[in-house]
This record gives structure tokens, C-alpha cells and sequence, in this order.
């Protein structure tokens, strides 16, 4: 998965009830463009160039992976939906909200529309000061000097008064803390992977992948499934069993808790489907027997996707061994999983149908699965 781009952009606000039109830009930032980190205290300013109200200005750090030139789009049209109308030639207004890009990493852009750092940020103690509470060690790409030298430096006398009142990360309403470890299950191409792995960036947990991309047996079985199902299986399960055994062990101290993208339990699933019933009988006894000393999911979430588009999900990736998987293979696993959920007392279980929804593409069905997830 590509890694988001992160930005930080300045906010202010002087018409109307401006601690409310902060929050509900952030609120906006984060359900269009992307994952809020932080966000700076809030500082009263007085309007700087013109005569009008005080300004409530703050900076929050973004990660989107959206381009720059889309983010910026998306500022403009979440500063319209909030009452704000751009005058051309009119650079100093009262305004319900004013959204700006400070920075997007070490990128320069100079473009007619956007000007990356933005071009007057170092002359404004009200941009540099929010900045400096959540980027202070961050350099500025043209001038090679950190947002906190760019404060020193700064010949801009206005004073700035902090508000003793926090702004909120819509981020934190999605809360795992009750969690230690997290499955994320499904059939192939359901989006587990993906899913996984967007929960790990966005919430601070330790990501387990399950490692079948170094199965030799994995494409032969799909070109002869009678003859490696039972070796393929069984190195599945190896595998699996070692690689949950040693990373459920590994403590994290800087991680908030864990996240894989399967359940060992899956190996069952899938051998009752591959394996002739004298195969699967044995192999069962042995599942067993290591089964019993894996730690188990707290919470085992199960992506449902529709055989269609289990199939498009499957032909976009391209793995050249899983292109002529059957309707009638996939059905059958899904029918698997969804027995076995049904019959478990021990775990708690989620499913989740995603099959009108795209948590890759569209932010919306992410914060959506979420929301599911957490129960929002």
C-alpha cells in the first residue's frame, strides 16, 4: 500500500462561533481527505493587514493520500460548505474559515493555484505558532530551517493568546484500547490485507500479514489442487501456527495493540474444502493439537464480499496463479466461514458485508467499516 503523504495545514476562523468552525472543518478534513494525528491548541490573534474581529487560529498534521493539488480542492470545497466565499483580489477579509497548506512533506510546488510551503507563513506568527506545537522540529524545504527557528526569527509582534479550550480528533471516536489483538478475516480478495494494514498506519497497532506469498506449494495447488492440497495445507498451517506463536510473543511497548489480516483458524476452513474426507480428518487431529496454544482473537472480524466482486478484487490485483479460481471455490469458502462463525460461543465475532463498498478508493466506506467495527 502506497504511504500517505502528510501535511500540516493552518486554520483560522473570525466570523460567527469560530471554536465551532474549526471543529467542524477538522471534522470535514477528516471524513474527506484523510487521518488527522494531531492538533495544535487553539490562539487568539488579532487580524493581521486589516481591521476586524479577532482570529481563532490552530494547525493540525494530516496524512492523506490524496495528491496536494486534490487536497487543496478539497479545502476549498470544505471552506464553501462552511459559508466561506473566495473573493478574487481580496487577500485580507473576515472570514468563517480560512484552510491552507503549510507544508506536504519537503515538497515545493509553484503553481498558479498552489504554493507549497505556503509563500507568506514565515512573516505570520499566528501560522508559526500553532505550527510550532505539533511540527517544531520540521524544516521548511526553501529556507532549510525548523518551524521553531522560523518562530525565533519571526519579526511579527502580534500577540497571541492560547484557549483553554482543546479542539477534538474526530480520529479518536474510532477506540480499539478495549482490544489486544484484532483479526481481520475473509475470502480471497475480500480486502482483509488492505483493511489490515490501514488500521495498523491509522491506529498505532502492530501489523501481522500472513506471509503466503513465499508458499511454493501455493501455485501448484491452484494448478493441480488434488495433488498438493494436502502439502499445501499442512505448510499453511506450519507456517501460521509459527508466525502468530512468535509475533503474538513479541511484546511492542510503543504499539497500542495488534492487528493481523487472518485467524489461524482458517486453515481448517480451507482444508475442509481442499481435502479428500480421510485427509481432513487427520489433518483436523493435527490442527487441534497446536490450535490450543494460540491465543485467540479478541475480536474476529469478518469482511463479506459477494462472489462478483470477490472476483473483480482478485483480477485487479493480478496474481497470475489466482486468476482462474472458480465461482463455485470461492461460494464455498465463504459458506465455510459463515458456518463457522455462527457456531462459535468463544469468540466475539463481527461480519461485516462490504460488497457496495470500496475502503481502498473511498474514504467514506473506510470510516463506514470502521464505525462497524467499533460499533459507532
Amino acid at each position: 500500500m502506497i504511504k500517505p503523504t502528510t501535511f500540516h495545514i493552518a486554520l483560522g476562523s473570525n466570523k460567527g462561533d469560530k471554536f465551532k468552525n474549526l471543529q467542524n472543518a477538522i471534522d470535514a478534513i477528516h471524513a474527506k481527505i484523510g487521518n488527522i494525528k494531531q492538533i495544535s491548541k487553539v490562539y487568539k490573534s488579532p487580524a493581521f493587514g486589516f481591521e476586524s474581529d479577532d482570529f481563532f487560529n490552530c494547525c493540525l498534521v494530516l496524512e492523506s493520500h490524496l495528491q496536494p493539488k486534490i487536497v487543496l480542492k478539497e479545502l476549498l470545497s470544505v471552506e464553501t460548505a462552511l459559508g466561506r466565499t473566495r473573493k478574487k483580489g481580496a487577500n485580507y477579509e473576515a472570514r468563517t474559515i480560512d484552510l491552507d497548506i503549510a507544508f506536504a512533506e519537503d515538497k515545493i510546488i509553484d503553481t498558479k493555484t498552489l504554493q507549497v510551503p505556503h509563500p507568506e507563513m514565515a512573516k505570520r506568527k499566528f501560522v508559526l505558532q500553532p505550527l510550532n506545537d505539533v511540527a517544531a522540529k520540521v524544516k521548511h524545504p526553501k529556507f532549510n530551517k525548523e518551524v521553531f527557528v522560523l518562530l525565533d526569527e519571526c519579526e511579527d509582534d502580534s500577540l497571541l493568546e492560547p484557549i483553554n479550550i482543546w479542539l477534538k480528533n474526530p480520529s479518536k471516536v474510532y477506540d480499539f484500547s478495549k482490544y489486544n489483538y484484532i483479526a481481520i478475516e475473509g475470502n480471497i480478495g475480500a480486502g482483509k490485507t488492505s483493511l489490515a494494514t490501514k488500521m495498523a498506519h491509522d491506529f498505532n497497532a502492530k501489523l501481522i500479514l500472513e506471509r503466503f506469498a513465499d508458499n511454493p506449494f501455493l501455485p501448484k495447488f491452484y494448478e493441480d489442487a488434488q495433488r498438493y492440497a494436502f502439502t499445501l495445507e499442512m505448510s499453511f498451517l506450519a507456517d501460521r501456527y509459527q508466525q502468530i506463536s512468535d509475533d503474538l510473543s513479541q511484546l511492542d511497548l510503543f504499539k497500542d495493540f495488534i492487528v493481523s489480516d487472518y485467524d489461524v483458524f482458517k486453515s481448517l476452513i480451507f482444508s475442509k474444502i481442499t481435502l479428500a474426507e480421510d485427509e481432513f480428518n487427520l489433518y483436523r487431529k493435527l490442527f487441534y493439537l497446536m490450535y490450543k496454544d494460540i491465543a485467540k482473537p479478541e475480536l474476529y472480524v469478518y469482511l463479506y464480499q459477494n462472489t462478483e466482486r470477490l472476483q473483480q478484487n482478485i483480477k485487479k490485483r493480478g496474481r497470475d496463479y489466482e486468476q482462474n479460481i472458480a465461482n463455485d471455490y470461492l461460494e464455498k469458502i465463504n459458506a465455510g466461514y459463515l458456518d463457522f462463525l455462527k457456531t462459535q460461543k468463544d469468540f466475539n465475532v463481527k461480519i461485516i458485508d462490504i460488497s457496495d463498498k470500496d475502503f481502498v478508493e473511498n474514504r467514506a466506506d473506510y470510516l463506514w467499516v470502521l464505525g462497524e467495527i467499533c460499533g459507532n
